[in-house]
């Protein structure tokens, strides 16, 4: 693997600029497709958020200044992205985020490429019921394993917030289960 420093520099020079991209899609296009999909949902919308965080990141490179990690200022350009997608989307079908969000999750059984068991889509259908902050923050913490630190720096909140967000939105989620397992 490339150094971050190293692949930048790379990323900021016009001759070299097509290869060091080429290397930067293969070293993040999956994780970046799974955060992605964990906030949209639907693969065929991921696939489209996806494409436009990398063309947003090919656009912007050479505004990065190194002040954050690479990946961190990506995956925040991934999450604007997807919020972004997400708004629009609502707006564009007349309803609010939070029917948009039980749309999404209704639709997850008939997506082809969702693969998960009852128990993954109620804990989807979970995590859809937190609010925005709580559901990035359990999202990266949970699935993607990232440090405290990384996700401070990612969503540019304090860690000591990130801890209570996930805190909070753990017993929620659990909470949620818990409801729906006695309804069984």
């Amino acid at each position: 693997m490339i150094a971050e420093e190293t692949l930048v520099n790379q990323l900021q020079q016009t001759e070299t600029q097509a290869s060091a991209f080429g290397v930067l899609v293969d070293t993040y296009k999956e994780r970046l497709y799974w955060h992605i999909r964990r906030i949209v949902l639907n693969h065929d919308d991921a696939d489209d958020v996806l494409q436009n965080t990398f063309i947003k990141i090919y656009k912007n490179i050479s505004n990065f200044k190194g002040n954050s990690k690479l990946y961190s200022w990506i995956y925040r350009i991934a999450t604007n992205e997807a919020l972004s997608f997400l708004k629009t989307k609502s707006r564009m079908m007349g309803v609010s985020d939070s029917e948009l969000q039980e749309r999404l999750v209704e639709n997850l059984t008939a997506d082809v490429y969702f693969e998960g068991e009852e128990i993954q889509l109620k804990l989807q259908q979970a995590i859809a019921t937190l609010p925005e902050k709580q559901k990035l923050v359990f999202n990266m913490k949970y699935f993607e394993e990232l440090k405290y630190e990384e996700i401070s720096e990612i969503l540019e909140t304090s860690i000591g917030g990130l801890k209570a967000s996930y805190h909070i939105a753990t017993k929620k989620i659990e909470a949620h289960l818990k409801e729906q397992t006695e309804y069984l």
